[in-house]
């Protein structure tokens, strides 16, 4: 029978200079979501729930990021075909220096777990390892994170983002990459030359730095979680997971952190709960522009959808 997990994290950082309010809501919020309007299981060997609430301190469910890497990997562990497991994040959302110089942006997004300051950050590239490669093309992973700088979170290849209008756009990672290389095998055809081929080299090592720049690769051996380091960039186009991440804001922004009907919460977490309320039956192109309609009235951040394949967003949500 096809099973259905959840992970539900939301990290407040109590007493440090980072300390959020609504983020413990957050993922009590979407567990009462899950349970009561989509009928997920509450049992704890189907839905975990990590908080830094006083009762998880020094337990499996404190968010340190060692526990969240083992909950990544238990909650995408043995997958079966028409399996569907959600994955939501409340906390800080970052970008560290890129060590490599790799990335045009000269920064990596990252996720903070409740320990960062001494165990470090969590990068998209990590996050993509865990979460999306071992998935079966056959099962379903949905994703919401509520954090700054969320948009490639995990690394999906395609990106839609609505405009103030509601069109949602693709925003192509690859396409610019593809042209330019393009450009130079078509410039060799038909007869090499010195000046052809330094143009050639020119745009080709363009186009590698395009491409190294979606995806941090840095060289060494295995890091500290376990997950060796690639030294190229992967084709995650190629890989045709069936993920599906909702996101509370593009990479350059922030996501607020906010106070709605005398509650704390995550503006994101909110607006995409009352949305698939509102009507659950709506596909995934709708929630995404009534998502957009509803923050707009308030924020300035703009929810994107990432998804790991060139999939019809006119198809009925579904988790």
């Amino acid at each position: 029978m096809p099973r259905r997990k959840a992970l539900l994290i939301g990290i407040n950082y109590y007493g440090t200079k980072y300390q959020l309010n609504g983020c413990i809501n957050d993922a009590m919020n979407i567990r009462e979501y899950l349970v009561r309007d989509r009928g997920f299981s509450p049992g704890r060997h189907d839905m975990v729930v990590m908080t830094d609430a006083p009762e998880n301190r020094g337990t499996p469910f404190e968010p340190t990021g060692a526990n969240m890497m083992a909950a990544f990997r238990w909650l995408v562990s043995g997958n079966n075909p028409g399996d569907s497991v959600f994955l939501s994040y409340s906390g800080h959302g970052a970008q560290v220096k890129d060590p490599d110089g790799d990335r045009e942006s000269g920064f990596d997004d990252t996720i903070c777990p409740l320990d960062f300051e001494s165990h470090g950050q969590i990068d998209s590239d990590t996050l993509h390892k865990v979460l999306v490669s071992p998935m079966i093309p056959s099962a379903r992973l949905t994703v919401l994170f509520d954090c700054c700088h969320s948009g490639s979170a995990i690394e999906l290849p395609y990106v839609y983002r609505p405009n103030s209008a509601g069109q949602v756009n693709l925003i192509d990672n690859v396409k610019q990459g593809i042209k330019l290389a393009s450009s130079a095998m078509n410039l060799l055809h038909g007869g090499f030359s010195a000046s052809k081929i330094q143009e050639a080299r020119a745009l080709i090592g363009g186009a590698q730095s395009f491409f190294a720049s979606l995806h941090h690769r840095p060289d060494g051996p295995t890091n500290e979680n376990g997950l060796g380091e690639e030294t190229f960039v992967e084709d995650w186009k190629n890989e045709g997971k069936d993920v599906w991440m909702f996101s509370g804001c593009a990479d350059n922004q922030t996501s607020a952190d906010t106070s709605i009907a005398g509650a704390a919460t995550g503006a994101m977490s909110y607006g995409f709960i009352k949305t698939m309320r509102e009507n659950p039956n709506q596909s995934y192109v709708e929630v995404l522009q009534n998502t957009r309609q509803l923050l707009a009235q308030h924020y300035q951040q703009i929810p994107q959808l990432s998804v790991g394949g060139l999939y019809d967003l006119r198809q009925r949500v579904s988790f």
